[in-house]
């Protein structure tokens, strides 16, 4: 059932309008962008880092509750669709893409506000961001970002396998605070941590964050899709697979009940088969009412001398 609920999930997902993809995506950054809010706020307090890392959290435990989403979060549920001919390919790449965007649009606000409104946090933000910036092209960081993409991706395989919301939100908590106790090179974390770091007057430019962005994302790809993705639907089974391909959609069911019902009401019945058709007795009707015309026209013509 599980994989049956993930792979319905995943085509609703990918049958998304653009404009619907563009809001999903938003309000994900801007909720991600609440736990990077709280990060700040309790590393300004406490200058703890474990702390931090669990405040961190909460931008997680609103992607669980509001149902919003980030670009890493959109690896195994849509793919499972497509493993199982429910969707297709493109179909990933533009709600992929679409998405990135969309959290990169929101943090890029929320963290402009941030910075606006709390103007202690900014060395914070500067310091936070700068980190980023600085650990370039590294084997190292390309492990981290692996490592960033695998645990958001086996995050959203565990809130997929159980109904419990407690069950949920301590899968996305131990998420959150992996990814930041750890620095873990996360493509829409680092950038949004970037984004505060820019609106607080940070050395580096769009162009190193670009950088830095890039190179997280093609590690969470391989991390999220290679390390997870593919193995789970390894685990789950080819037979599986196979039961979800030959299963029809809610939707097909419906309309192939409903065609089914037309069809019984359509078909006609003995009496209606051997009645004339409404056209042939209208026809009939007025061949009768023509004749009978005639005949009165040479009856009165025999009557009036000529």
């Amino acid at each position: 059932m599980a994989f049956e609920r993930t792979v319905d999930e995943g085509r609703e997902r990918l049958k998304r309008s653009w404009s619907v993809m563009m809001a999903t995506g938003a309000v994900g950054g801007i909720d991600v962008g609440l736990g990077v809010l709280a990060l700040l706020l309790t590393q300004h307090l406490t200058h703890s880092t474990a702390l931090a890392a669990l405040a961190f959290s909460a931008g997680f435990v609103a992607l669980t509750l509001a149902n919003s989403e980030l670009f890493t979060e959109d690896f195994l549920v849509p793919i499972a669709a497509v493993a199982a001919h429910k969707a297709r390919a493109r179909q990933v790449v533009r709600l992929w893409g679409v998405t990135l965007v969309a959290n990169f649009v929101g943090g890029w606000v929320i963290m402009g506000v941030v910075v606006a409104g709390l103007p202690d946090v900014r060395a914070h933000a500067v310091e936070l961001g700068h980190h980023f910036a600085q650990i370039g092209y590294s084997g190292s960081s390309f492990a981290t970002a692996v490592l960033g993409g695998a645990i958001i991706t086996l995050m959203t395989w565990l809130e997929r396998s159980t109904e419990s919301v407690p069950a949920k939100l301590l899968a996305a908590v131990v998420a959150g605070y992996l990814l930041a106790a750890g620095s873990l090179n996360h493509s829409v974390v680092l950038s949004l941590e970037m984004f505060a770091a820019l609106h607080a007057g940070a050395p580096f430019g769009y162009v190193t964050w670009l950088g830095a962005m890039g190179w997280a994302t093609l590690g969470n790809i391989i991390g999220g899709v290679g390390l997870v993705t593919v193995l789970r639907l390894v685990q789950v089974g080819s037979g599986k697979i196979s039961d979800e391909r030959d299963r029809p959609h809610e939707e097909s069911r419906e309309q192939t009940a409903e065609a089914h019902s037309g069809d019984s009401k359509s078909e006609p019945s003995g009496d209606s088969e051997s009645s004339d058709p409404p056209g042939d007795s209208e026809s009939k009707s007025s061949d009768e009412s023509g004749d009978s015309e005639s005949r009165s026209g040479v009856a009165q013509a025999t009557k009036d001398p000529s």
